[in-house]
């Protein structure tokens, strides 16, 4: 992830580390809010500390402060899609944390910024910043749709483009690089996360890739917004939910040693669950070690048809088990 300080209270380690990297981009965002208000990028400290005068007055840093802001060195070489910055949005599951059960859900999206990147112009935030609220800020009602659908695409849809440019091996590998950076995050929490036994959480990622297809841990979102947007991400939302009723399974039809219910592809389950990789050519790995990651981030999500086979093979052994006992 970013170098990233948390002001106020190490607005003198970040200066210090500011003075090693003269014109350098940073960003501030606030920890307490949402749909991007509050956000700025800046490249010289006086910037900062007027900002910060505004915010904190003479707050002495060991007064507890009103409202919590990061300060990051800003990403300066993302990757574009169509000349415009964009973010990926992850969906991941967590049943328990103790021990640690997580889920990658299949489908996600991209958000795109409206304009072209261009890293001059650091005060425009509709260049630097994903949120949907900052691109339809200032747009009549037409526009505003036309923008929806632009500043949006489908997991699928980034995933054939990429492997278009870079080929399946390369895509492969950032995937399954991103599901590590996901599992690094939830490793990093998991000793001071108290959970009850009956709770769990949703997660919404945004992962920002640069030009050299390195993932970047941006923020996690706790219970991220499931509004629907257009129809296409309605679809989205509402099988995501869908799944997550189904993992949880309320009604007690699973076995529990499922790896991919629905949407939803099993990643950690008190350690890394790995799949074997049917086609060397196409996973780019030695004939010795055909093992990866259990996630399929991007790939087409057949949940329907998924979840009747996974009915059907239930229904197989519980008919087993009854003949058994009568037998």
């Amino acid at each position: 992830m970013p170098l990233t300080f948390e002001l106020p209270n190490d607005y003198r380690m970040f200066t210090e580390e500011y003075h090693k990297q003269p014109g350098a981009t940073w960003i501030v965002k606030p920890a307490g809010r949402s749909q991007g208000r509050g956000i700025f990028l800046f490249r010289k400290l006086k910037d900062l500390s007027e900002w910060r005068s505004k915010e904190f007055g003479s707050q002495q840093i060991e007064t507890p402060p009103v409202e919590t802001f990061i300060v990051q060195k800003y990403v300066e070489n993302p990757y574009l899609l169509a000349g415009r910055k964009f973010d990926l949005r992850i969906y991941a599951l967590v049943t328990s944390f103790h021990p640690l059960k997580a889920w990658l859900a299949r489908e996600g999206f991209a958000r795109l910024s409206g304009e072209l990147f261009d890293l001059e112009k650091i005060d425009d935030s509709r260049v630097h910043l994903t949120n949907m609220a900052i691109q339809l800020k200032t747009q009549d009602k037409e526009k505003k749709e036309q923008t929806k659908k632009s500043c949006k695409w489908a997991l699928i849809k980034v995933r054939e483009f990429l492997t278009a440019r870079h080929g399946v091996v390369a895509v492969e590998a950032l995937f399954q690089r991103i599901a590590g950076v996901i599992m690094a995050s939830l490793l990093a929490v998991q000793p001071v996360i108290m959970q009850g036994k009956n709770s769990f959480e949703l997660y919404g990622y945004d992962i920002l890739l640069d030009e050299d297809l390195r993932p970047w841990l941006l923020e996690v979102n706790a219970s991220p917004a499931l509004t629907g947007t257009d129809s296409e991400d309605y679809r989205l939302k509402f099988d995501l939910l869908d799944d997550t009723l189904n993992v949880l399974d309320f009604e007690g039809r699973f076995s529990g040693l499922e790896t991919r219910i629905g949407g939803y592809d099993l990643l950690w389950s008190d350690g890394p669950v790995w799949t074997t990789c049917p086609n060397p050519s196409i996973c780019g790995e030695p004939t010795d070690d055909l093992r990866k990651l259990n996630i399929f981030l991007g790939a087409r999500n057949d949940r329907v048809g998924q979840l009747r086979q996974l009915r059907d093979c239930l229904d197989e052994k519980r008919n087993r088990a009854q003949r058994t006992r009568h037998g």
